[in-house]
């Protein structure tokens, strides 16, 4: 009888060490529905991710699903990289060739969806300046953002006029320094980049001296490959999304003024002139052949200037970049 206890009491602990092993992995086996944080950026350059971050349609739709979205402000294409690059952020907003030199250079980045086909950059010159075409820039100090559309677009400026980048001084400032620096007389000329670029024109008559849309290599989202792997429904989310923003700039083309010019602390006069003529919103938003072209006719400049490591790794990171799936997928709920 001694001997039947005590194969009770064993046989108990067993089922009761069972049970406590059981709940401690009752919240491993749950982990789907830990919480999670969406990292988006949103800047000047790119109006719909204003209109996203205002209208909080991402927040709503993912209230219930234990989803937080952060927000966070990208200062050019190049911050926007550095931050995808230390996975401070998840999805970020560039134009088509920063995002070609960052996967070049080794960073792991997709792009998903092509949110604009703007002309935010050109060559820019104060009021009082006799500089009237690229070739007059020969041995002048000229602002530019490396790694940025504004830097490249003056790349292939110079090019196209029979100049090397050694022919210039380039002053690396970001975007808003180099407007001031323009301002200030402190350089020559300027890549400049809109909405700031138009502000200088309407406030300081500042001058456009050169411009080419062709020269622009489009805006895109990029996705960390990790995120992809990872959450490949938030970046299917972020794409419907941005749709929905397009839709609602076409239809409500007052209050995206509006909206723009209080967002990015710019009068409803440059938020007008940069929406509705230096940015074309109806395109395709599937990455693919038009980037391609962009980035075929930029490549010699980009290699020239040491821009990428090699010609080898920009043609691969041409034939890697572009992750299609979503943007052709993309819904408007």
């Amino acid at each position: 009888m001694r001997i039947y206890r005590l194969l009770l009491a064993a046989t108990a602990a067993t089922a009761l060490l069972a049970g406590c092993v059981q709940g401690e992995d009752t919240p491993a086996s749950s982990s789907a529905g830990a919480a999670t944080t969406l990292r988006l950026d949103y800047a000047y350059y790119n109006p719909l991710s204003l209109v996203l971050r205002e209208q909080k349609w991402l927040e709503t739709e993912f209230a219930a699903k234990n989803v937080t979205v952060n927000w966070q402000l990208s200062a050019g294409s190049n911050k926007a990289n550095e931050a995808l690059r230390a996975d401070a952020v998840d999805i970020g907003s560039t134009a088509g060739a920063a995002a070609l030199v960052a996967r070049a250079n080794g960073s792991p980045i997709k792009t998903i969806s092509v949110f604009s086909q703007p002309e935010w950059a050109a060559i820019v010159v104060p009021k009082t300046s006799a500089i009237t075409n690229v070739a007059g820039l020969k041995g002048k100090k000229v602002a530019a953002t490396k790694g940025t559309d504004p830097y490249f677009f003056l790349l292939q400026a110079l090019d196209e006029a029979g100049l090397k980048p050694s022919d210039v001084v380039v002053t690396n400032l970001q975007h808003a320094d180099g407007k001031a620096a323009l301002e200030r007389g402190d350089v020559d000329a300027w890549a400049g980049l809109d909405p700031l670029m138009a502000t200088s024109e309407l406030e300081a008559g500042s001058k456009l001296i050169y411009r080419n849309v062709g020269f622009n290599s489009y805006g895109v989202l990029n996705a960390r490959e990790a995120f992809l792997t990872e959450h490949p429904e938030l970046a299917q989310s972020v794409v419907n999304a941005y749709e929905k923003a397009r839709q609602w700039i076409k239809d409500n083309p007052d209050q995206a003024v509006a909206l723009y010019a209080r967002e990015a602390k710019i009068s409803e006069q440059v938020a007008k002139t940069v929406l509705t003529t230096r940015t074309r919103l109806d395109i395709d938003p599937v990455p693919g052949a038009a980037q391609r072209a962009v980035f075929e006719k930029i490549l010699p400049v980009l290699v020239a200037d040491a821009n990428v490591k090699t010609e080898e790794s920009a043609k691969t990171a041409i034939d890697t970049l572009f992750e299609p799936k979503y943007a052709t997928a993309r819904s408007v709920s």
